[in-house]
């Protein structure tokens, strides 16, 4: 199991969250999209994609409740 060196780099922490966030808008490329799948982690990819789900339904509770607040 060694290290192939025309491998692409692993993606860090923010490469998978802006692959994910993007992804949520719907703005990924097909090529970014495959140097992704080269690059990123699945286990961090599905991580990441709750984290950011949750922080999207408890960002929408917020503005309904400043809406309802008034």
């Amino acid at each position: 199991m060694g290290t192939d060196p025309h491998d692409p780099p692993r993606a860090g922490f923010l490469d998978t969250v802006k692959a994910v966030g993007a992804s949520f808008f719907g703005v990924r490329g097909k090529r970014a999209h495959e140097q992704d799948m080269q690059r990123l982690n699945p286990v961090h990819v599905i991580l990441v994609g709750i984290l950011l789900a949750a922080v999207f339904v408890l960002t929408l509770l917020g503005i309904a409740r400043m809406v309802v607040a008034r």
